[in-house]
């Protein structure tokens, strides 16, 4: 009995799997329809409602990557669990009040709200990234993406389907019953052995660096998830404005949007695992390199895209591109953080995610604006591009051999 009893670590990564599953459901189920719900507050030009989708996606990020850094500093102290219940009950209450909103700056005021609350799934990364054994660091980081990518997968396509019978609300009254259940997950099933740093211990950025090796390369994997996110966020706000410019404003305009929106957490979540074990095996810099070009390549010719099978197409392969995204930032962070300071060092990293969400759909909104929506897919190829610079400049500087883990 007691041989084949699993080990806390795996029992806390599958329930913050499901947190993670949550998070990404419940979010998903009204994001791909902000901009339709804002339109529904008033009689906006174009100019206006792109900026208004702009500032409702952004107030969220920007919020976030403020508080990053504090919570992540008091996670060292108090432990990630705590951090956690914080995050999903925070979210639960933010989430049902933003589907009572009565115009659109009441809607902004409490998504920045919100953004203070967020952080569930980078806790939960760091939680398991403390725990897991190194040489199943990429395939358990990679399984534990899956939960929020599908989450992201199922949420927008059964937001889109109750979006067209009860109304935009409603999904943000769903997003608020999910983060509940996450909250109750979280507290029943996860269990941490942590060990506080001690009171006198230095906290500061300095000193969160302190024992890395390749301290370019970890700068560069969180300057790496900022431009990762803003290329992927950039779309956010006008997503459903696109898809009904595509459609002629004819048929299910949410539900197709829906889809469009679920289709990259379809291919991250098949291949996500895959590309994680890949990667244990060759290198997650050879992953991550590999990702970045093939995102390029697939951004570019949605410029061109006039029918929603083909942008349908398209988001199906960003997706692949994705799963070699985020997921291998995070395990070379992983792999190269020590213990002591994992906390900070993930929080760093998701206030520059967060700073990519407020940049990316900020431009997009400026963009789509003042030349047209299919400009915004020229913005994320440039972004992609900058970021393959960035990683390869790191890399060459701190003269990192691309190896496996196994070596």
């Amino acid at each position: 009995m007691t041989k084949n009893k699993r080990p806390q670590w795996q029992k806390n990564m599958w329930a913050l799997w499901f947190g993670n599953f949550a998070t990404g459901a419940g979010a998903s189920m009204s994001m791909p329809f902000l901009p339709l719900f804002i339109n529904e507050m008033g009689n906006f030009p174009k100019w206006q409602l792109t900026l208004y989708a702009g500032l409702a996606f952004s107030s969220v990020f920007l919020s976030q990557a403020i508080v990053s850094p504090l919570w992540g500093s008091l996670a060292d102290r108090t432990g990630r669990k705590p951090m956690l219940l914080r995050a999903s009950i925070g979210m639960t209450i933010s989430a049902t009040l933003t589907g009572l909103s009565t115009n659109v700056w009441m809607l902004i005021a409490i998504r920045l709200i919100q953004g203070t609350f967020s952080g569930y799934i980078n806790n939960a990364y760091a939680l398991v990234a403390s725990e897991v054994p190194r040489e199943q660091s990429g395939r358990t980081m990679g399984a534990l993406t899956t939960g929020n990518v599908g989450g992201q997968l199922i949420g927008p396509i059964i937001g889109g389907y109750l979006s067209g019978i009860f109304g935009y609300r409603l999904p943000f009254y769903m997003f608020g019953f999910m983060m509940f259940l996450a909250s109750l997950s979280t507290w029943l099933f996860v269990k941490e052995d942590f060990k506080p740093t001690k009171k006198s211990a230095k906290t500061g950025i300095k000193d969160a660096f302190v024992g890395i090796e390749h301290k370019r390369v970890v700068v560069a994997m969180i300057i790496s998830s900022m431009l990762i996110m803003a290329a992927t966020t950039s779309i956010n706000p006008i997503i459903s404005l696109f898809v009904k410019e595509l459609m002629h404003n004819h048929g299910n305009i949410a539900f197709a949007s829906g889809i469009i929106a679920a289709l990259p957490g379809i291919a991250t979540f098949f291949t996500a695992p895959s590309l994680g074990r890949l990667g244990d095996h060759v290198g997650p810099e050879k992953i991550l390199l590999a990702g970045l070009i093939f995102s390029a390549v697939v951004f570019f010719p949605m410029f061109f895209v006039t029918t929603v099978l083909m942008l349908g197409i398209l988001r199906f392969l960003i997706g692949i591109a994705n799963a070699a995204l985020l997921p291998i930032t995070q395990t070379v962070m992983t792999l190269e953080a020590p213990a002591r300071s994992v906390s900070r060092i993930f929080s760093y990293n998701q206030s520059f995610q967060a700073l990519g969400a407020v940049v990316g759909p900020m431009l997009a909104s400026v963009v789509a604006g003042v030349l047209d929506y299919r400009y915004v897919f020229l913005m994320t190829t440039i972004l992609v591009l900058i970021n393959l610079g960035v990683v390869i400049y790191a890399y060459k500087k701190d003269k990192v051999k691309v190896t496996s883990i196994a070596d």
